[in-house]
């Protein structure tokens, strides 16, 4: 069993690295938050994190027409149906998660 001090030390060092880690990203923002970076990032983050959500979600797709494959792209198709009517990225992505479930538990049940 190790020591009291042992354990203590190590309570607070993990501690002390959490805490820092925690409060990094708010130290780095304060300097560049009125900044022409930050404008930018908020224009361009957002389709830079949907491209790689989707890249990441059709990684292991088969490319051939199974019931997996016709879900992903019905998601998709259902996704960017309604982010062009829409304009809300909360409302596409939760209604072609919907439509990709669905459609996946109905077709795999018939399958």
């Amino acid at each position: 069993m190790p020591e009291p001090g042992y354990i203590l030390a190590a309570v607070l060092i993990s501690s002390a690295v959490t805490w820092a880690l925690r409060a990094a990203p708010f130290a780095l923002l304060a300097p560049i938050r009125h900044s022409s970076v930050l404008p930018y990032l908020n224009d361009h983050m957002p389709v830079g994190i949907m491209t790689i959500l989707v890249f990441y979600t059709v990684r292991h797709t088969p490319m051939s027409l199974t019931p997996g494959s016709v879900a992903v792209a019905a998601g998709f198709a259902v996704t960017a149906g309604l982010h062009l009517w829409r304009g809300n990225a909360v409302v596409s992505v939760l209604g072609g998660t919907a439509a990709h479930v669905a459609l996946a538990s109905t077709l795999a049940a018939i399958a």
